[in-house]
């Protein structure tokens, strides 16, 4: 069953390999969407300091009824922080509006503060540093299982290994059917360190790409479906975002296989356009 097949983390730590997206759902309305999709099956939960939803992301686990110990539950340390001391206060915050004891894992949201991604160079080496050495600590006093990083790109990760005793578990990056950065995937698989793919469906602006629309018409799938499944083949963590119910379901249900031909194919694809997402840094805008 795809809810139950999971990827091992570099430090042993067993990670499921769908899991739940969580940005953009707000405070009120995760609660009850984190509760029903752990009571369908779903074992990971993705949630970030600046989603402002951590609180109602912590009382759909505890509503939920399964078990804490079955559930991988995610966050991430904000952009802007790049200190010591802020990232660790962070983390103990984090864990008291999540109203857990632990995180499964924790991760850098991105190199660079918001306001300067695609329009700085600076990649803050030091920050990072800074703030990966708060994450390290975490995992000694036992308040996190594991650590990693979002949007980094191989000098940043480079940086890490270089300059820290501990190597990142995952890197989550932007990949999907139009936009698959295949060097950077190879890098962090090549260097043991798995890939979670974000923005599976393009926020969306997959769903009408009539190449991506034909394509999922030859396999009897959705448009989502066959998204979340080919960054699946790609041996990636997926993580699509839904709310409603049927949706939550239909993403689960990617019990199926993309011809090699067919995914080098809708590897090929580029320049999906986002829309009114174009202006979030991730896609290629500027705060």
């Amino acid at each position: 069953m795809i809810l139950n097949e999971k990827l091992t983390l570099n430090n042993g730590v067993k990670i499921p390999k769908l899991a739940l997206g969580t940005w953009q759902i707000s405070n009120q309305q995760v609660t009850d969407v984190v509760k029903r999709a752990l009571q369908m099956g779903y074992r990971h939960i993705d949630t970030a300091q600046a989603y402002g939803n951590e609180a109602g992301v912590g009382k759909g686990v505890k509503n939920s009824g399964i078990k804490r110990e079955e559930i991988f539950v995610n966050s991430k340390v904000a952009a802007e922080i790049k200190n010591y001391a802020e990232a660790k206060k962070s983390i103990d915050d984090t864990l008291l509006k999540l109203g857990l004891d632990y995180l499964d894992m924790m991760i850098i949201h991105n190199p660079q503060p918001w306001v300067e991604v695609n329009q700085s160079t600076d990649r803050h080496f030091q920050g990072n540093l800074e703030t990966w050495g708060a994450l390290e600590d975490a995992v000694k006093a036992g308040k996190l299982r594991a650590i990693g990083v979002s949007s980094f790109e191989a000098k940043d990760l480079q940086n890490l290994i270089d300059n820290s005793d501990t190597k990142p578990m995952v890197n989550q990056i932007l990949c999907h059917i139009g936009a698959t950065p295949k060097d950077l995937i190879d890098f962090s698989q090549n260097n043991g360190i798995i890939v979670e793919s974000f923005s599976p469906v393009a926020h969306g602006a997959a769903l009408n790409n009539p190449i991506i629309v034909k394509m999922a018409q030859k396999y009897d799938v959705s448009v989502a479906q066959l998204c979340i499944r080919y960054d699946w083949q790609l041996d990636t963590v997926v993580l699509p975002k839904a709310t409603q119910l049927e949706h939550i379901k239909q993403n689960t249900e990617i019990d199926f296989t993309i011809t090699d031909e067919d995914m080098e194919s809708l590897a090929q694809l580029s320049g999906l356009d986002y829309g009114s997402a174009s202006h979030f840094p991730v896609f290629g805008g500027k705060l």
